[in-house]
């Protein structure tokens, strides 16, 4: 599976320089957040495939003016095609007023309340964030540390992929890291701009094939329905 990871700021080559041939042969998009609504819809348009989103600590508008076309997955695991997607956006909060900010506890509430879902769905693939994991790719500043319970999550469900976004390539010159390894053995990626991502078929299940007798049931009756975002 071709996935289009995108974050923080937009990319003029897929806005400004869009030609066909940059998506091509692309299956999903993920967005983590931080980025205009108008560029969601333009991308979601124009690629034909569905583009799920996490919200940025910078993301109010999307209260009024959420991308159209695009799909939030905050606080719920989405099935696309067998590839279990978890989304968690937001930071660590760094003011009181600010919709999609949050501290170490409410991070971990959160979590807590999703619990359920992952549970059913025997875990998850990837994890969309807007922020990273303590220690991984953040930075010591409140507003750009990381969540030390994303570490405890993808400690307990070994996730192929996390995918997050909110450190940006300028703030960390020299020494910026596209991809780092998680001791859990995820594959950590900093989608600032954009990032292409080919996900093998070995490295989610089949649709019905998770292990999860209830889910399994649920998602081959949908299956045999025809196809669906």
């Amino acid at each position: 599976m071709k996935i289009l990871a995108i974050a923080d700021e937009e990319s003029r080559s897929l806005w400004d320089y869009f030609t066909k041939d940059k998506v091509e042969g692309v299956d999903l998009i993920l967005s983590c957040g931080d980025l205009d609504p108008g560029y969601l819809e333009f991308l979601v348009t124009m690629t034909n495939c569905p583009l799920l989103y996490v919200n940025g600590n910078h993301d109010r508008k999307y209260l009024q003016n959420p991308p159209e076309g695009c799909i939030c997955i905050e606080n719920r695991v989405y099935d696309y095609k067998g590839l279990r997607v978890l989304g968690l956006g937001g930071s660590m909060r760094y003011r009181p007023d600010a919709p999609f900010m949050y501290t170490e506890s409410e991070m971990t509430s959160r979590i807590s309340k999703v619990n359920r879902e992952i549970i059913l769905r025997n875990g998850f693939d990837i994890l969309v964030s807007h922020a990273p994991a303590k220690g991984y790719g953040d930075m010591e500043d409140l507003p750009h540390q990381g969540f030390e319970c994303f570490n405890q999550l993808l400690n307990k469900y070994h996730p192929a992929y996390m995918i997050h976004g909110h450190v940006h390539k300028t703030y960390l010159p020299g020494s910026f890291e596209r991809e780092i390894r998680h001791p859990s053995g995820t594959r950590i990626i900093n989608a600032f701009q954009s990032c292409m991502l080919e996900i093998g078929r070995d490295e989610y299940p089949a649709v019905g094939k998770t292990g999860s007798f209830l889910y399994d049931f649920v998602m081959t009756l949908k299956q045999k329905r025809g196809p669906k975002y």
